[in-house]
């Protein structure tokens, strides 16, 4: 066994125990990061493949981005663990169905002549100062220019929808204008009556 197979199947050992930790850990925050765990080695796995891009993408977007996000939510609200484990039970046979026909898809793919294991090689290696990036951006913005562009305006609108579902104006709802809270007066606020003494009848 060469060196770089021993250190596929050791990050993948990590990535297979990592996976089944997030969605065995009893405590958020433990699930949280194994995740992290997981993500760094199948960004290792990503370095193997020769594909520097992709390992950096994940390691900075998910990493740095999705699970300190999650994590710092995690860690701020007060969640009831025993509530969360309600109905485990009565959803574990649906879950099971999805994770065998999961498994199932998996094997007929990797079992398959055409991605399986046999005909996927080693990639071949790397003339000195071929760069991923570039080679990967060179691609995107020549053969595959459309469909980016396509695929950023459809995310455009998906993000300028979420932001007017939020912005949008309730009725019920009570917001503050911080113009006219600079802009008052005493007068407008305070009201000071005459009102003559009365006296108590005895």
């Amino acid at each position: 066994m060469t060196f770089q197979a021993f250190i596929f199947y050791f990050f993948s050992a990590v990535l297979i125990l990592a996976a089944i930790g997030v969605i065995t850990a009893r405590n958020p925050v433990h699930s949280a990061l194994l995740l992290v765990l997981a993500f760094f080695t199948s960004a290792g796995i990503w370095m193997l493949l020769q594909a520097e891009f992709l390992a950096i993408a994940l390691v900075l977007v998910y990493v740095g981005a999705v699970m300190v996000l999650f994590l710092f939510v995690v860690m701020m609200l007060d969640i009831n663990l025993a509530r969360l484990r309600e109905g485990f039970w009565s959803y574990l046979p649906l879950g099971g169905i999805v994770a065998l026909l999961l498994v199932a898809e998996m094997v007929l793919v990797l079992a398959s002549r055409y991605a399986g294991l046999s005909s996927m090689p080693a990639p071949p290696p790397l003339p000195t100062g071929y760069s991923n990036t570039k080679e990967l951006g060179r691609l995107l913005y020549t053969d595959y220019v459309y469909p980016f562009e396509i695929a950023a305006v459809i995310l455009l609108v998906a993000i300028v929808a979420a932001i007017a579902i939020t912005l949008r104006r309730r009725k019920q709802s009570k917001y503050l204008d911080p113009q006219k809270q600079i802009h008052v007066r005493r007068e407008d606020r305070v009201r000071v009556v005459a009102m003559p003494s009365e006296k108590k009848e005895q």
